[in-house]
């Protein structure tokens, strides 16, 4: 009777508390298991928010009835008797014993019709869920549908409230465990046999059936309203809980070198990437399209990252961590898992969006400019001390290749491109941004340089390894100027801009080279204006000869910085010479004189020329600076001596009337009207003209 069947379901096993998370392992062949704490917890949060009311408590207030009936000794209809519609024919099952493991991975369909077509009784449904049994989802949805059929009736004199509300309890609890079974077996999907797992899938799709046929048939009841239950509301809870665990969780120890901040950014990356990899692989393929497994999890794990990384955002962070905040924001976050090879089809139209604000991207952003530019300007201000010093310490520099070097231009390279390389590693927009930035501190950089090599000049003339390491600045400029001419240039403006102060430390280093040649050269070329020209050629060649002999001196610099020099030297050959012929107080007053002396100049300038281009001189400019005067020396026809003018003034823009008067001076024939038109010919502008190298402009006429 009804006693023995309250004694049944009184000794029925407790219901077992399902694991509580779903945990993703790093390799998916050996999966981790769930501390008693976890699942007791998950469990108390289930039964808190979905009461389950017990089996044994609906059945005890039949008690008394059972007793009287027993007295009477009449047939009780019980609570058997009560789901009589569900339960004729049908003989208890035994209960499974723990010693049977494969009825629960394996479950055999009992909780179907049983003999003779019957539905399972309540108890044998509540054995059948607790012991983990989803194919009792279905003769529970028939049970439900009686129900509701017999609310239908109710109003008609059928079946009472009491009744009604008494099976409807019995009904709701045996929807709360079957909703512990699945959503317990769905928080662990990896841990849990795939035909198991689709299993509790059906099931949970066809409660959401059931939903939405309810609210579409949604009108008044005899029964308390317990649908739509919203079991896959439910599921996408867990699964927000499970992203949460997953990526609170303490990063490992031992990865040396890195800050807590980046331990933390690495580890939940790493989770993230590893953890949605797993879903689209192994759980995609089981779940229906419809419940959007993918989206549920990436949207769960892309709304616990950004929690916690903008709750990392508010605190002032040191420079290191706020770079790695944006790296990640920036750059890792989107490309190394958002578009990685494995999840960018899936992610494509999720619509992650960004981990933190705009607003407060940007706000770090600048922070981090402000940072680094800083970092730029001491990091390089620090080398330069360091540099400096060693020149005032008499430091030999180092030999590379059979030149004097020194580390300076590296160092500043370096840092400058890392600082770009940083904030490129961001993004692209953010290494624009910088660039302009650094090169500004650059220049800054290059003329506190300037300075200080000019410092060194000056102060340290008397140092054993001065005039090495005059060379080994002056080949830094080689550095400088192809890093910034092939990596930095922006403009044409710019370059010239940078390039500036390195010019000027150039230019001051040769100065400083060919101040000694220039010194021994002086009495040479004083003798031009004391001599007969036709013994000038003896003189020019012991110029010629002291200059051969202090060419060694610079053959530590760089090929392009030795022709450079080499060109300084050939200047300063033509210019002296012109200087001399200038200043020479001569008139010729016949044409054979002064073809005599157009001539010495010819052979002169030959001798300059061919010495200075087998020493490496690029100066083919110069090359008509000598002839040119030569043959305006020469000529007798004034037409001819404006032509050559005019020619000479094209070539020579700093050729000036001053210039062209002392040349003139020479030719002692010229009338006063001849020499003013001559002279003229200067007066014409012959418009814009390109930069020009100087020559005439470094020679004082009176």
């Amino acid at each position: 009777g009804i006693l023995k069947m309250m004694t049944f379901c009184q000794g029925l096993p407790g219901q077992q508390p399902v694991p509580g998370t779903l945990d993703f392992p790093r390799n998916p062949q050996k999966l981790p298991s769930t501390s008693e704490a976890e699942s007791e917890a998950s469990m108390s949060e289930a039964s808190s928010e979905d009461p389950v009311p017990s089996l044994e408590a609906e059945v005890a207030p039949d008690r008394d009835k059972e007793e009287a009936g027993k007295k009477k000794k009449k047939k009780t209809k019980g609570l058997a008797n009560m789901f009589s519609v569900f339960t004729k024919g049908r003989k208890k099952k035994p209960q499974p014993s723990s010693a049977e493991p494969q009825a629960v991975l394996h479950p055999e369909p009992e909780s179907g019709p049983r003999l003779g077509g019957r539905l399972p009784t309540v108890e044998e449904l509540k054995a059948d869920l607790e012991c983990g049994r989803l194919e009792a989802a279905r003769p529970l949805l028939a049970l439900e549908r009686e129900l509701q059929a017999a609310a239908a009736a109710a109003a008609a004199g059928g079946t009472s409230q009491e009744e009604l509300v008494r099976r409807q309890s019995k009904v709701e609890a045996l929807y709360a465990l079957l909703r512990d079974q699945v959503l317990g077996l769905l928080r662990r999907p990896l841990e849990t046999a795939p035909e198991r797992l689709r299993q509790a899938l059906a099931v949970l799709a066809e409660q959401e059936r059931e939903d939405r046929q309810a609210a579409a048939a949604a009108g008044p009841s005899a029964l308390a309203t317990t649908r739509p239950r919203r079991w896959l509301q439910l599921w996408r809870r867990d699964v927000a809980q499970t992203a949460e665990e997953r990526l609170g969780r303490p990063p490992a120890e031992g990865a040396e070198g890195r800050s807590e901040a980046e331990r933390i950014f690495l580890h939940m990356g790493r989770t993230m990437k590893e953890d949605l990899e797993a879903v689209v692989e192994r759980l995609k393929p089981l779940f229906p399209a419809e419940f959007g497994v993918v989206a549920a999890y990436a949207e769960s794990y892309h709304q616990s990252f950004a929690a916690q990384l903008e709750a990392m955002a508010q605190f002032e962070l040191c420079q290191r961590d706020t770079y790695m905040l944006l790296v990640w924001v920036q750059n890792f976050y989107p490309n190394e898992i958002i578009n990685s090879p494995k999840l960018a089809r899936d992610l494509q139209g999720v619509g992650l969006g960004s981990l933190l604000p705009s607003r407060q991207i940007r706000l770090l952003e600048a922070t981090f400019l402000s940072n680094e530019v800083a970092s730029v300007k001491e990091m390089m201000a620090r080398a330069l001390d360091l540099e400096s010093k060693r020149w005032a310490q008499d430091v030999a520099p180092q030999r590379l290749d059979g030149h004097c070097h020194s580390e300076l231009a590296i160092d500043i390279i370096q840092i400058i491109s890392q600082g770009q390389a940083k904030a490129e590693e961001i993004t692209l927009d953010l290494g624009m941004q910088i660039k302009h930035m650094l090169l500004v501190e650059l220049v800054v950089f290059l003329r506190s340089y300037q300075r200080a090599f000019d410092e060194f000049l000056e102060r340290c003339r008397l140092l054993r390894n001065y005039r090495a390491n005059v060379i080994a600045n002056i080949n830094n400029c080689l550095s400088f100027r192809t890093s910034m001419e092939q990596k930095w240039q922006t403009s044409q403006d710019l370059p010239r801009h940078l390039l500036g102060p390195l010019s000027e430390l150039k230019s001051h280093g040769f100065d400083n080279l060919l101040q000694n040649l220039f010194e021994d050269l002086k009495p040479l070329f004083k003798r031009f204006t004391q001599t007969r020209w036709a013994a000038a050629r003896q003189t020019l060649e012991e110029i010629i000869a002291t200059v051969g002999e202090r060419l060694p001196e610079f053959l530590e610099l760089h090929d392009c910085f030795r022709e450079e020099l080499m060109e300084a030297v050939h200047l300063h050959l033509v210019k002296e010479y012109i200087i001399r012929l200038s200043k020479r107080r001569v008139v010729l007053k016949t044409a054979e004189q002064q073809e005599e002396l157009a001539g010495h100049i010819q052979a002169n300038a030959k001798l300059i020329q061919q010495f200075c281009i087998q020493n490496g001189s690029p100066a083919t400019w110069l090359h008509h600076a000598l002839p040119t005067l030569a043959e305006i020396i020469r000529l007798q026809d004034p037409s001819a001596i404006k032509l050559e003018v005019a020619t000479y003034a094209t070539s020579y823009p700093d050729f000036s009337k001053g210039h062209l008067g002392a040349i003139l001076a020479i030719k002692g024939n010229l009338s006063s009207s001849e020499f003013k038109s001559i002279r003229s010919i200067l007066d014409i502008d012959t418009g814009a003209r390109e930069p020009f190298k100087s020559l005439f402009s470094l020679i004082k006429v009176g």
